[in-house]
């Protein structure tokens, strides 16, 4: 019959989606896969704090070893933390020259960098002083400090290296502690470290080195100075 509806043609079944692959994630900045290691292979420098060297220096061995247990004997103390240690090293470097060349500081500044392995800071006049054509906040000198194992890798080559090229050398002063154990002494000039060259150098200039210790008085200061290979003049 005409009315009669055709039957509908069953449908294909339709084939089972496949599943789609994970996306991988985009890695970090730190990651292998990322703008990290695409920045390596650029040559890129990563920033980031400074680390220390892997081994402990030569002489903070020393100190450990040697150096703290014969404090310990001599001044009987009752606590390893009683005995006299290094805190820091100060150096100082004056430009007085800076007032009519700026470019002077700069070399000195670089000078102090090569002798202390560390970039030192512009010090600053703190009050203007008309005789000596003086404003306050010129620059007029650089100093650096040095602590961990740069303080000793510096006391190191100091009393091993530099002081002993000094001309006609007889010892250090054994009293120029601040009544506190603190030791300071100037140097005249900044060629005995051998990281200076000579030949580059313009102008002979002199810097003060200050050792700052725990030590309570004078007598334990000079006693740590003494183990540790300080060439102290005979009294």
């Amino acid at each position: 019959m005409a009315d009669e509806k055709k039957p509908k043609a069953a449908k294909p079944e339709k084939a089972p989606k496949q599943e789609k692959a994970p996306k991988v994630s985009k890695a970090g900045k730190g990651d292998a896969g990322g703008k990290g290691a695409k920045g390596a292979k650029s040559g890129a420098v990563e920033m980031g704090r400074p680390k220390g060297p892997a081994e402990k220096p030569r002489l903070a061995k020393f100190y450990e070893q040697t150096v703290r247990p014969a404090l310990m004997e001599k001044f009987q103390y009752t606590s390893v933390m009683q005995a006299p240690r290094l805190v820091k090293i100060v150096l100082n470097m004056g430009v007085g020259d800076a007032l009519v060349d700026a470019k002077l500081l700069d070399a000195a500044a670089n000078e102090l960098c090569a002798i202390a392995g560390q970039r030192p800071t512009v010090r600053r006049a703190k009050k203007s002083i008309s005789n000596f054509k003086l404003r306050e906040g010129v620059p007029i000198g650089c100093a650096v400090t040095l602590r961990g194992a740069r303080m000793f890798e510096f006391y190191d080559r100091l009393v091993n290296v530099a002081v002993p090229r000094i001309r006609d050398f007889r010892g250090m002063k054994p009293r120029s502690f601040d009544g506190r154990g603190n030791y300071s002494v100037g140097l005249q000039e900044q060629t005995i470290f051998p990281e200076i060259n000579i030949e580059k150098v313009g102008k002979i200039r002199g810097l003060d080195v200050t050792i700052v210790t725990t030590a309570r008085t004078d007598e334990e200061g000079r006693e740590l100075l003494r183990l540790m290979n300080m060439p102290f003049r005979p009294q």
